[in-house]
């Protein structure tokens, strides 16, 4: 997601400096956009001068003190609290008191993140969708604290990046993961009670609901691990005995099966992802 973030940055004319903990995750992310670019030059979305131009916008670094440059920060590491709230707090002693911190989440408190730095009233979610070059939707998510200004700040951005910012409030899984993942994690309930196996639950959902990707076949591509973290979010955020994640997908996630970055999740995978 943040190589995501970044390759569309550096394509809408802006500089992004992308951080990463090891040289090898940041080369691998800089040849995944250098590819992206590549590929919309030859679809003719932008010419190849273009693309050397963007890739040269576009810097790498493991030192989170460079940040200290940086006009807008975008935080989008793995869907857990504790390592979000870490990452804030480390970058709160590098950052300029007034740049607005965002992060990426797809579930978790805006409010209780913000509250982890100094500045609440520039602390906001900002959550892009995967593959991020090719997702319209932009979640925008001020939290308690989050200034009018800082708020309208973030949908510009947003909106300059050639993506759709909807607002939406500080509540567990927003709009997007409220909806989608009870409806996945009870297509996995389905296979688990032997209502039906795993192609022909996908085969319903995109035949009859006319899905153009069955809810498990879209499980192991967010990655079956992520499913579950957003499932534990929402049930601990409203209690609600619907949103108890299905012991099988705690299974599956216990055993290793994450889906398309392991190799086998619902579906089996030719080729490993890193």
């Amino acid at each position: 997601m943040g190589g995501g973030i970044a390759q569309v940055l550096v394509k809408s004319g802006y500089s992004a400096l992308l951080h990463d903990v090891a040289e090898k995750f940041l080369a691998k992310a800089a040849d995944r956009i250098g590819k992206g670019l590549g590929r919309d030059v030859e679809k003719g979305r932008m010419t190849a001068e273009e693309r050397e131009q963007a890739l040269g916008r576009l810097k790498t670094t493991t030192d989170l003190v460079a940040v200290a440059k940086a006009d807008f920060i975008i935080e989008a590491v793995i869907e857990h609290f504790e390592a979000k709230a870490g990452v804030f707090k480390e970058l709160e002693s590098h950052a300029r008191p007034e740049v607005i911190f965002a992060s990426n989440t797809s579930s978790i408190s805006i409010s209780k993140l913000a509250a982890e730095t100094k500045r609440p009233a520039q602390f906001l979610g900002l959550h892009f969708f995967n593959p991020v070059p090719v997702m319209k939707l932009v979640e925008v998510v001020p939290g308690l604290e989050t200034t009018p200004e800082a708020a309208e700040t973030a949908v510009a951005l947003a909106s300059s990046l050639g993506k759709t910012p909807i607002r939406v409030n500080d509540y567990p899984g927003f709009v997007s993961n409220r909806v989608l993942m009870p409806m996945i994690n009870e297509a996995v309930f389905c296979v688990m009670e032997g209502v039906a196996d795993t192609s022909a639950v996908d085969g319903v959902m995109k035949l009859g609901m006319n899905h153009p990707m069955g809810p498990l076949e879209l499980a192991d591509l967010i990655g079956l691990d992520v499913c579950l973290d957003i499932m534990r979010v929402l049930y601990e955020g409203f209690h609600d005995s619907k949103y108890r994640p299905c012991p099988l997908l705690e299974k599956m996630v216990a055993a290793g099966r994450l889906g398309r970055k392991t190799g086998r999740g619902f579906y089996e995978y030719a080729e490993k992802k890193a």
